[in-house]
C-alpha cells in the first residue's frame, strides 16, 4: 500500500481502520465494489461501508467511483439500500432472470431421511459412494460445536478438519490450504465456508439438516458445481424437518430426488475401487517384498479370491452389517412390494400384504413409504422376521416381493400414518 497499488481488497472494519489512522488515501478512487451485499448491509457493516465511502463520494458530482454490487441472492429488500449507494440511473443484471430455479443448475439435488443418531455413520457412507477416494466433499453444520464434534467422528473414515468461527484466521487460513490442496478431502464447516472462498473442484456438498432460509442452501449448494463441472449435493432431514425441506424446494426452485441411503453392496463397490486406486500407490520396491506370500495366498485361494480378500481388507469393508436403507436403523431389512400399476394410495399394499401374509403383518413393517412413480413400496422389517416373510408370500402377475440391495429412489414424505 505504501508503494501504491492497483486493487485493495478487505473487509469494511479493516479499511476504515486504515483509513482512521492515515495509513490509506481514497481520494482518487475509481470502482468501488460490494460482493455479498446482501450480507454487507445485513449483518451491521452497512454504517462502516458508508463512513469509509464518504471520503471518496460527492453529493450529486459526476466524478464519483463506479459503484457495482454483487450478490448470488438478492432480496427486495436489498435493492432498496443498494439506491442509497448508486447513481440514477443504475442497471441491474440478473443472471437467473425468469427461471424459477435460483440453486445452480450444475448441481444435483438430493435429499436423505435419516435420524439424527444415525447420521455421522450415514454420512461416512454417502460420502464413500458420491465422492471418491481423492475427492473432496464439504459438509455444512448449523453450530460450531456440531462441526467440530462431526470432524472427529470415526464413522467418517476419510481425512476430516474443521472450520467455523471459533478457528483463529491464521489456523483458518492453513486449514483452508490443505483441502485446496488435498492434503485431506473432507471439510466440516459453518457458514464461514458458504460464501466468498475460492475452493475449486468440490465433488460433493453434504447439509447436515435443512437450513432456515434458503439463502443459506442456495449459496452452501454453489460451492459445488462451479466452473462447468457438476456436483451433487445431499441434505439430510428428520421427519419433524420435512416442512423446512419443502419449504426450500419451493423458495429456490427446485425438487429434491429423494433416496433412501447408500446400500452395502453400493458401499462395497465403492470401497473396492478407492482399493484399486490405493494399489498405484505402492513403489516397487515394497511390491517385491510381499511376492512369495502372495504366491503362497493364490496357490491355497485362487487368484481372484486372494486379490478380492486383499482389496476388502485395504478398504476396510470386511463386514456387512443389516440396516433399514430408508433411515438407516439396525437390526432392520429394507423390503420392496412393486405392483404392475400405478398404486392409487399406500392402503393399496397393505390391503395386499395382509391377503398374503396375514393381519399381523402390520406390526411387523415399519415405515412405508412410496418409490418413485407410485409402481412399488418400501418398508421396513426386523432381521429375524425376512424369511418367514419370504416364506409366506407368493409373487404373482401383479405383485414381486424382494430385499432391497441397491440405493432406493423415494416418492416423498411417508404417507397414510403409518410408521
Amino acid at each position: 500500500m505504501r508503494s501504491g497499488i492497483d486493487i485493495l481488497v478487505g473487509t469494511p472494519g479493516r479499511i476504515k481502520d486504515y483509513l482512521q489512522n492515515g495509513k490509506l488515501d481514497l481520494t482518487k478512487l475509481k470502482h468501488v465494489v460490494l460482493d455479498e451485499v446482501d450480507q454487507m448491509v445485513d449483518m451491521g457493516f452497512a454504517d462502516q461501508v458508508e463512513e469509509t465511502l464518504c471520503v471518496s463520494y460527492k453529493k450529486d458530482s459526476e466524478d464519483n467511483p463506479q459503484t457495482l454490487l454483487f450478490s448470488a441472492t438478492c432480496p427486495r429488500w436489498v435493492f432498496n439500500v443498494a439506491k442509497k449507494y448508486m447513481k440514477s440511473p443504475y442497471k441491474q443484471v440478473d443472471l437467473i432472470g425468469k427461471k424459477t430455479q435460483k440453486a445452480a443448475i450444475t448441481v444435483e439435488h438430493l435429499a436423505i431421511k435419516c435420524h439424527w443418531s444415525e447420521r455421522a455413520a450415514v454420512i461416512g457412507d454417502v460420502i464413500q459412494v458420491y465422492s471418491d477416494h481423492q475427492g473432496r466433499t464439504i459438509i455444512f453444520c448449523e453450530t460450531k460445536r456440531e462441526a467440530q464434534e462431526l470432524s472427529q467422528n470415526t464413522c467418517i473414515k476419510q481425512d476430516a478438519q474443521s472450520l467455523h468461527g471459533d478457528i483463529p484466521q491464521k489456523q483458518r487460513e492453513i486449514t483452508l490450504k490443505g483441502f485446496r490442496n488435498g492434503s485431506f478431502g473432507v471439510l466440516v464447516a459453518t457458514n464461514v465456508a458458504a460464501r466468498g472462498l475460492d475452493i475449486p473442484e468440490v465433488d460433493l456438498v453434504v447439509q447436515s439438516c435443512p437450513p432456515k432460509d434458503v439463502e443459506s442452501y442456495i449459496h452452501r449448494s454453489g460451492r459445488t458445481g462451479r466452473a462447468g463441472r457438476t456436483g451433487v449435493c445431499i441434505c439430510f432431514y428428520q421427519h419433524k424437518e420435512e416442512y423446512q425441506l419443502a419449504q426450500v424446494e419451493q423458495k429456490a426452485g427446485i425438487k429434491f430426488k429423494r433416496i433412501g441411503i447408500p446400500s452395502a453392496t453400493e458401499i462395497m463397490k465403492a470401497s473396492s475401487k478407492d482399493a484399486i486406486r490405493l494399489l498405484d500407490s505402492v513403489p516397487p520396491t515394497a511390491i517385491n517384498h510381499f511376492k512369495q506370500s502372495a504366491e503362497k495366498l493364490i496357490e491355497e485361494k485362487g487368484a481372484v479370491e486372494a486379490l478380492a480378500a486383499a482389496l476388502a481388507h485395504i478398504s476396510g469393508a470386511t463386514s456387512v452389517d443389516q440396516h433399514s436403507l430408508i433411515n438407516s436403523q439396525a437390526d432392520f431389512v429394507s423390503m420392496i412390494l412393486q405392483c404392475s400399476i400405478e398404486m392409487p394410495n399406500i392402503s393399496y399394499a397393505w390391503k395386499e400384504l395382509k391377503e398374503q401374509l396375514g393381519e399381523d403383518i402390520d406390526a411387523k413393517v415399519k415405515g412405508m413409504v412410496f418409490l418413485k412413480g407410485k409402481l412399488g413400496v418400501c418398508f421396513d422389517v426386523r432381521t429375524e422376521a425376512v424369511t418367514e416373510i419370504q416364506e409366506k408370500w407368493h409373487d404373482s402377475r401383479h405383485w414381486q416381493l424382494t430385499v432391497a440391495t441397491e440405493q432406493l429412489e423415494l416418492e416423498g414424505p411417508l404417507e397414510g400414518g403409518r410408521d
